[in-house]
């Protein structure tokens, strides 16, 4: 059982050889007590990288939330903020993940704004090809359509997720969305 006298060792120690549900209950317990900052982070990292491999991904979100608020510095906050972002988009709530993107680009240095609005766009087009490979076209439908919506995508990436959406939308018998697309805008 871990208890707040122990160092990060012997909580590596306690946890070794159990199964992820039964660290799971024995973090979340331990993260109840009354612990110093470098221990909580510890044993929050520990449970965020437990929630990512078993494909948690909306609660490794809201404990990434929590880890940017006890950060120690600026780049572990940032860090922090991005996974939010990247686990919320993984777990299909584009919400949440907005909220998170606001974060980073409210406190983001603006010579770094690019490097994350680019890495956003990665974890969205990232989780659009993983659920194309499992064959979930409108899950794959619902992040393009999402990815429409960033401001700062180039005109080429526009065209290439129109093209497959366009395709996706006649996979999935949309035909109403997949002839918008087609149409051409009307030169004046």
């Amino acid at each position: 059982m871990l208890n707040k006298e122990m160092m990060k060792s012997d909580i590596e120690r306690e946890l070794t050889g159990k199964g992820d549900y039964v660290q799971i209950d024995m973090i979340r317990r331990f993260l109840k007590e009354n612990l110093s900052n470098d221990i909580r982070r510890f044993a929050s990292m520990k449970l965020a990288f437990i929630y990512e491999n078993r494909s948690m991904h909306a609660d490794a979100a809201i404990l990434y939330n929590k880890l940017a608020e006890i950060a120690l510095n600026y780049a572990d906050r940032m860090t922090c903020y991005s996974k939010q972002a990247e686990n919320y988009i993984k777990a299909g709530y584009f919400e949440g993940a907005d909220m998170a993107i606001n974060k980073i680009m409210g406190e983001v240095k603006p010579m770094e704004k690019t490097k994350f609005s680019e890495a956003v766009k990665g974890f969205y087009l990232a989780q659009a090809h993983i659920y194309e490979k499992e064959r979930r076209r409108s899950k794959a439908v619902e992040v393009y359509e999402k990815m429409l919506l960033i401001k700062t995508l180039l005109e080429t990436e526009k065209i290439e997720i129109k093209n497959k959406l366009s395709q996706l939308y006649k996979e999935l018998g949309l035909v109403q969305k997949y002839l918008s697309l087609q149409e051409k805008p009307k030169s004046k």
